[in-house]
């Protein structure tokens, strides 16, 4: 896989919430966005999904619960949880699926 600049590429991205396909490692897809401070509707998948956030930070629902992911952490979302992002999440996002 070639060097990757997420920050970069996620800013060239013509829409946000729309995520590109970067790569594959094994059964891994790499995918990045850009988000910009609007909410993202509650979805659920039928694979493990790892939100790592690479600039500014992404405001997690998952039940009752919020959760704020910062800059260099990200939050793993079990195959089958429901998960929405509220409003104010903002920055690139890297998304892994397993």
């Amino acid at each position: 896989m070639p060097l990757l600049d997420f920050s970069a590429i996620a800013a060239q991205l013509p829409d946000t919430w729309k995520s590109t396909r970067l790569g594959q490692v094994g059964p891994a897809r790499i995918k990045v966005l850009r988000m910009d401070e609007r909410a993202y509707e509650e979805e659920t998948h039928d694979y493990n999904e790892g939100l790592l956030v690479v600039s500014g930070q992404l405001r997690l629902r998952i039940g009752a619960e919020e959760i704020r992911v910062q800059a260099g952490q990200m939050y793993l979302v079990p195959a089958g949880t429901a998960h929405a992002v509220l409003a104010g999440s903002q920055g690139t996002l890297v998304i892994i699926d397993v």
